[in-house]
């Protein structure tokens, strides 16, 4: 157990640092609020509207689609890395899986998945 108090006393310092230092920064900042304070903040821009609207289904679509395409990216890199090891195999492998993707890529665009209203 001797081995374990070093690590014991490391987190019990975090811990106590980390504690310290959210009440320290409570206690000594300075509080005036005000009404521009308190309103909040996006964009630049004061808030419009209701902040629970509904958004349509095609903004739920578009963001589903974005990730689809951009897990493409992800599937690439691997791919590029061992390009040379694959040889022409792995040069049909990807052929395949990117016009499986545009096949798809196409199929949303006329469907009219990608516009917006």
């Amino acid at each position: 157990m001797r081995q374990y108090i070093p690590l014991v006393l490391l987190t019990g310092f975090v811990i106590l640092n980390a504690a310290a230092i959210l009440v320290g920064s409570h206690l000594l900042s300075p509080t005036r609020p005000t009404a521009v304070k308190s309103t909040p903040y996006e964009s630049g821009m004061p808030p419009l509207g209701d902040t629970r609207q509904r958004f349509s289904v095609k903004f739920y679509l578009i963001a589903m689609l974005f990730i689809v395409f951009d897990i493409e990216t992800v599937f690439m890199i691997p791919w590029a890395v061992t390009f040379r090891q694959l040889g022409l195999f792995g040069l049909i492998e990807m052929l395949v899986f990117i016009v499986i993707l545009l096949v798809g890529y196409v199929y949303a665009w006329k469907r009219g998945a990608l516009e917006w209203e």
